[in-house]
């Protein structure tokens, strides 16, 4: 009526060390390093945020023309 539990570990060890394996080993950085990453980080995500506003404008302003275009009419 109870469950057994299996002790076979062998499999979830060997699973373990082979992706240990494949990675790179863990270096630690510096604080100044952590800095810099974070600057890079943000950098890139104010150019992508630019780029998505520079085409929310373009949008915006060919459906101010469509508007002008149908108010006219």
């Amino acid at each position: 009526m109870t469950a057994q539990k299996t002790t076979d570990g062998t499999s979830t060890r060997s699973i373990t060390t082979t992706s240990a394996q494949a990675r790179k080993p863990w270096k630690k950085k510096t604080p100044v390093e952590v800095v810099l990453d974070q600057i890079n980080r943000l950098r890139e995500d104010v150019a992508k945020k630019e780029d998505e506003l520079k085409q929310a404008k373009r949008q915006l302003q060919r459906l101010d023309e469509a508007k002008k275009v149908l108010e006219a009419t």
